[in-house]
């Protein structure tokens, strides 16, 4: 279990006590995925800044966000958030390189990475996050599908009562796949692409048979 601060009462030092367990997240994305050759922030209206993270590995490319897991997720009927207790999470989206323009998902991932703080999401496995548009131009994709972590990045324990940070893996879904996973849930989805041998990571994969 990773050690931070305990949590001083300003805002100025709960600010620093949230960039410390941003640190470690970073540092943990850096053990997992090596050192990234590129990052872009992105701020939205009334949210705190959220960063996207390259990571080139072989013929791989990974996106991670960076900021998502700074403050945790609640209900947003809840009248006053818990500032400690809650999941936290980033989110990790992995293609194949040089196929598509998929650095342009660097937005779109940005957008998903701030939902909980401008929608009141609690982004969990099996949920679908929906960025209205392609993930990139000309992608097939316009939302993805959220994955189990543990895999690819580790857990990130943090001190009690803090939940831990967890490494969501992201899944692009065409439309078709999108709706038919409404119907019939994820695990259903996740088996026929299996069934299949769906390469996830391909950019310019087409929807998996679904009849």
């Amino acid at each position: 279990m990773v050690k931070t601060r305990p949590l001083p009462a300003s805002y100025e030092f709960y600010a620093r006590f949230m960039a410390e367990i941003l640190a470690l997240v970073e540092a943990r994305l850096r053990s997992a995925l090596g050192e990234p050759d590129a990052r872009a922030a992105v701020t939205f209206l009334g949210t705190d800044r959220i960063e996207v993270l390259r990571f080139a590995e072989g013929d791989l490319v990974r996106y991670a966000t960076l900021g998502m897991s700074a403050h945790p997720m609640s209900d947003p009927t809840v009248v006053v958030a818990d500032p400690l207790r809650g999941p936290r999470a980033e989110l990790v989206l992995t293609v194949r390189a040089g196929l598509a323009p998929t650095d342009k998902l660097l937005r779109p991932l940005a957008v998903l990475g701030a939902s909980p703080q401008v929608e009141g999401l609690v982004v969990s496995p099996g949920a679908s996050l929906d960025v209205g548009g392609p993930l990139w131009d000309g992608a097939p994709f316009t939302s993805v599908l959220v994955g189990e972590p543990g895999g690819l990045v580790e857990d990130l324990e943090l001190d009690a009562p803090m939940d831990p940070v967890h490494f969501l893996p992201l899944l692009p879904m065409t439309a078709n796949e999108a709706a038919w996973k409404r119907v019939h849930g994820a695990a259903a989805l996740q088996e026929r692409w299996l069934s299949h041998g769906t390469d996830l990571r391909d950019p310019l994969r087409t929807a998996v048979a679904l009849d």
